[in-house]
């Protein structure tokens, strides 16, 4: 359980990571106020109403604006997140390097059958002290 959570949270992590740094365009096309389509891919599809360009004509010229309008809107992703070392000054490279062997050397294992007090023999009972002061373990 406790490794299925750990690779749900990488991967969970991951696509943290890769959809920060990724950039996209929303296209949006508008008829008059109201959004007639949306896109992410492609071009936003037209609502059929764009003005045709008029063939000059002798005399002749109306002039009309146009309804529709597009939006483009970008967004940008994060393109500065590797961290550069040589931005520290001397000595916050120094606490960072200390810090990391310290942190390091924290978690070197130690002989698990080491006995500490191998060298030294155990006291030698003359009496049984409890009897002498009469206290007894119930």
């Amino acid at each position: 359980m406790k490794e299925f959570i750990r690779n749900i949270t990488a991967l969970s992590l991951a696509c943290l990571v890769l959809v920060s740094t990724m950039s996209f365009t929303i296209n949006k096309h508008f008829c008059g106020d109201h959004l007639v389509s949306t896109s992410l891919v492609v071009k936003a599809d037209n609502c059929g109403m764009d003005m045709q360009n008029p063939s000059p004509q002798k005399g002749c010229s109306i002039l009309k604006k146009n309804c529709c309008k597009d939006e483009i809107q970008l967004v940008e992703g994060r393109d500065d997140l590797k961290l550069d070392f040589s931005d520290l000054n001397f000595q916050q490279q120094v606490f960072v390097s200390s810090f990391v062997i310290t942190y390091i050397n924290l978690f070197e294992g130690l002989d698990t059958h080491i006995i500490p007090f191998k060298e030294y023999s155990p006291p030698l009972v003359v009496k049984d002290i409890q009897l002498l002061d009469e206290v007894f373990l119930i």
